[in-house]
């Protein structure tokens, strides 16, 4: 059994949600102790608790520690794996980071699985938006041959929740692609949206209004796409998107009270321009996300990120507890080493 101290470097969540994905695919049973031990509240909370438990069905496993605020847990992965699972989440919880959690092992499943949640955020805070995961992280894991579709019936924001959406995971062969040379530029797109409660503010139009204050003097033609949604609490976001010849880069934000529109917008538009800057493929939130791909490809594997961040250091570690290489970080070049 692998064992995993969930209190090491960043000590948040990803150590949990990489140790039990990985431990599904090469089917080594992991136990992970001091879970979230540097939070303000450790242990689990609803969407690692419904994560694991959601993995656990799919591949017919078995779980020990599973309930609220644990500090550890066993995680003993099974053989097979169901074709369709509920995820049902009474809380605002993250539906994109129990996704970060479900779509790698079942990648390698041999039929197509469905993942039905229920109840969660789209759009949460600490959590990638809906809209940044399936125009930015899943495009990569398209362009490396993954096939994952996303249908969103509802969007839901915090405190609330409520979110109706239904993803399928393709079994599907990763391959290795260009991650360290942007290449030529292509467009720009500028993904804003609200709730119905914030038609009348028009907060998408004013979150705009704040992007192109910023990426107008680009002079480049961008994109604009305006959305509102009805939901069960008041809430927008904003999600930027450059796609590059070989890569996309992103950079998301939420809205939040008492702070305006245009301003969501500008913090959006001038993180983007720092990424677009770093010359980097990947930027610094999908950087982390990536790294467990690049290393079941079983190759050599080099990427430029905008910044090596602690997210992306603890991930590294999580993955070679499992998969036999080594990550090699430096400045902002990652290069996945197998060993054979």
């Amino acid at each position: 059994m692998i064992e995993i101290d969930g209190n090491y470097l960043e000590a948040g969540g990803q150590i949990l949600r990489t140790a039990v994905s990985l431990s599904a695919i090469t089917r080594k049973p992991c136990h992970v102790f001091n879970i979230r031990k540097k939070r303000s509240k450790p242990g689990l909370k609803q969407q690692h608790l419904l994560g694991i438990q959601a993995l656990t069905q799919l591949c017919n496993g078995k779980l020990e520690g599973d309930f609220l605020d644990s500090e550890e847990i066993k995680f003993f992965p099974g053989q097979t794996y169901r074709e369709q699972v509920s995820v049902n989440i009474p809380t605002a919880g993250s539906i994109t980071l129990i996704l970060q959690m479900l779509i790698p092992p079942l990648l390698f499943s041999s039929k197509p699985t469905e993942i039905t949640f229920n109840g969660g955020a789209t759009d949460t805070f600490f959590s990638p938006t809906i809209d940044h995961f399936r125009y930015c992280f899943l495009k990569i894991l398209e362009k490396m041959g993954a096939r994952v579709e996303i249908e969103i019936s509802k969007r839901a924001y915090y405190p609330e929740g409520g979110a109706k959406v239904k993803v399928k995971v393709f079994s599907s062969e990763l391959k290795k692609i260009n991650l360290t040379e942007q290449g030529q530029l292509k467009n720009i797109l500028a993904i804003s949206g609200a709730s119905q409660f914030l038609k009348d503010k028009k907060v998408a139009e004013r979150q705009l209004t704040g992007v192109k204050e910023i990426l107008g003097k680009l002079k480049l033609p961008i994109q604009e796409q305006v959305e509102y949604y009805q939901t069960q609490c008041p809430g927008s976001q904003v999600c930027l998107l450059v796609n590059f010849e070989n890569t996309i880069l992103g950079a998301d934000n939420l809205g939040k009270l008492g702070k305006r529109a245009e301003e969501v917008g500008k913090e959006s538009a001038l993180e983007l321009l720092k990424q677009q800057k770093s010359n980097a493929c990947l930027d610094k939130h999908l950087a982390d996300q990536i790294l467990p791909y690049l290393a079941l490809l079983n190759k050599k594997f080099p990427v430029t990120v905008s910044e090596i961040t602690n997210h992306c250091r603890t991930n590294a570690w999580v993955i070679e507890k499992f998969i036999n290489g080594k990550f090699e970080l430096k400045e902002n070049l990652i290069t996945w080493n197998p060993k054979h």
